[in-house]
């Protein structure tokens, strides 16, 4: 596993969701660090391996797509605001990703979801 090719922490937010929405797992893992960790309102997930394998294995919806709104860069990592769409591009939920980066590599990650309902 090759290590990202950016550290800029824009383009590392932006190549995760371009390799999550690819499927391309194996880029994805190559940007995360091995204790990657991420909250999210439903659940954590401890280590890369394991968001990996939930990523590619047993994710609920796989057909969709991650559309980016807004990238903040400033600080010590990244915050992203965007919407995740599903396969006919409507609206599943709003979302804002906070990334931490570490040597170049995404180390945590805390989601925010708000869906239709607010």
């Amino acid at each position: 596993m090759t290590a990202p090719s950016t550290a800029d922490p824009a383009e590392l937010a932006r190549a995760y969701y371009d390799a999550l929405d690819a499927g391309d797992y194996d880029r994805l893992a190559a940007l995360l660090d091995p204790a990657f960790v991420q909250r999210r309102p439903d659940r954590t997930f401890e280590g890369r391996d394991r968001f990996v394998a939930f990523m590619r294995d047993e994710r609920p919806m796989t057909d969709t797509t991650h559309a980016v709104d807004a990238v903040y860069p400033h600080g010590p990592g990244v915050a992203v605001r965007g919407r995740l769409l599903d396969a006919d591009g409507d609206e599943v939920f709003a979302f804002v990703d906070v990334f931490s980066i570490d040597s170049g590599r995404l180390s945590s990650l805390a989601t925010y979801a708000r869906g239709d309902d607010g």
